[in-house]
């Protein structure tokens, strides 16, 4: 599976209550289990009216599809090549 970041612009989301959250992260997980494995959700970063979520999916159109079934847009969908962290440094 390849890693990806999706940004998605969603109004109001960085003012969400936990519950709200958690109705979100609950609707977002339905979606996935209709997706049967072809993708599944890291964890998101919420700022302000956007969220930076990083998947691993089987391809790009498993990402949309995710998108669509949620009803949560995916305005942006990069695939990340690599990672890098303090200890690439040696």
């Amino acid at each position: 599976m390849k890693r990806y970041i999706i940004e998605r612009d969603i109004p109001g989301i960085g003012g969400m209550t936990s519950q709200q959250l958690e109705q979100a992260a609950t609707k977002s997980n339905a979606a996935l289990a209709k997706l049967q494995g072809r993708a599944q959700w890291v964890h998101s970063y919420v700022a302000g009216n956007k969220t930076f979520c990083v998947y691993m999916a089987e391809d790009e159109v498993a990402v949309r599809e995710h998108a669509q079934v949620s009803g949560f847009p995916a305005n942006k969908i990069t695939e990340i090549r690599t990672i890098i962290d303090p200890v690439t440094a040696g």
